[in-house]
């Protein structure tokens, strides 16, 4: 399993969101397999700046994970996004978070996600969609849960998870 965080703040924050998780369904050699609904949360980082609606996202992919990465980076900039100032505003904002049971340490890459035990806009729909997630070290994500669930989030009603999700195929008749 692989995840993904989604965030934007701007432009549509919703639409982008769902946008990106219809993209990742479509990726060459890569399948969405989960998707958690979509979460209000306030920004990280500088505070003059709307809301986030954030997502996770759990697939499988046969490409390498800086190949993934590239992909993910071509839709931010396919979204408009342009780094203006750490954790400011976006369009598009894409994170791996886990890949699998390995932890990655490149210069453009590194996982599992520095900050995403932090943050309850990872954790909470991560959870949802994942509730045995676990760290490489084999540490549940549910454990960190109690340190960030004050940390606001509002689920929003607006996307049910998996609905990007394509049924499995069945050969049962």
């Amino acid at each position: 399993m692989i995840a993904v965080g989604l965030g934007s703040n701007l432009d549509g924050p919703a639409e982008r969101v769902c946008h990106a998780l219809e993209a990742i369904a479509v990726l060459p050699m890569t399948r969405l397999l989960a998707h958690s609904a979509l979460y209000d949360t306030a920004p990280v980082g500088p505070q003059d700046q709307p809301d986030f609606i954030n997502a996770v996202a759990l697939l499988e992919t046969r490409l390498p994970p800086l190949s993934l990465l590239s992909a993910l980076q071509d839709l931010e900039k396919a979204a408009g996004r342009v780094r203006h100032r750490r954790w400011g505003e976006r369009t598009l904002d894409l994170d791996i978070l886990l890949w699998r049971d390995q932890t990655i340490h490149l210069p453009r890459l590194t996982v599992p996600h520095p900050e995403m035990h932090k943050r309850a806009f990872v954790l909470r729909p991560l959870l949802d969609i994942a509730p045995d997630a676990r760290l490489p070290d084999g540490r549940p994500l549910s454990d960190y849960w109690p340190g960030v669930a004050d940390q606001p989030l509002r689920r929003l009603p607006s996307l049910e998870e998996n609905h990007f999700v394509e049924p499995a195929y069945s050969t049962a008749s």
